[in-house]
């Protein structure tokens, strides 16, 4: 059975992995570092594909030079793209989803009240895991954690 298969209930909806706060704070060196390489390769493909508009957008017609350059850029923007990708999908075998590339927020699956949940990282706070927000929430909802902790139970269990 591959391994979508196996995420996948009898009625075909995706069972996520949860975490408890604990667990997150124990994987937070490991999430920090892949959110940083998902950043780092996604800024340098946007400025790879930057330079070939710049590139592109000279007067008069492009010469051999500028051309090989143009070229050259395109070349390393898909390989920043692809090594962006690959550490995307590293964290969310994890259930974990970065939602902004660029701040390196993203957000880690919990149950709170019975429902989805999600821990919000943000990488450049000195408490990462500051914040949470429902499901349902907007996306720039922010709750303390201190709040979900109180009502947190100590095993996780799969939400459907």
């Amino acid at each position: 059975m591959s391994r979508h298969e196996q995420k996948k209930s009898k009625r075909g909806r995706e069972i996520k992995r949860v975490w408890t706060h604990t667990e997150a704070r124990a994987a937070l060196p490991y999430i920090k570092s892949v959110v940083g390489s998902i950043r780092e390769h996604w800024l340098e493909g946007q400025q790879c594909r930057r330079e070939v508009q710049r590139l592109a957008s000279k007067p008069g017609r492009a010469d051999r030079a500028t051309l090989i350059a143009q070229q050259e850029k395109v070349h390393e923007a898909e390989l920043a793209e692809s090594r962006c990708e690959l550490a995307v999908e590293e964290i969310q075998d994890l259930d974990i989803y970065c939602i902004d590339p660029v701040r390196g927020e993203t957000l880690i699956p919990f149950v709170q009240e019975e429902q989805l949940a999600w821990f919000v990282f943000d990488p450049f706070d000195p408490e990462p895991l500051r914040f949470w927000r429902f499901h349902s929430d907007p996306l720039d909802s922010r709750r303390p954690v201190s709040d979900a902790l109180l009502a947190l139970p100590h095993i996780a269990s799969p939400v459907v």
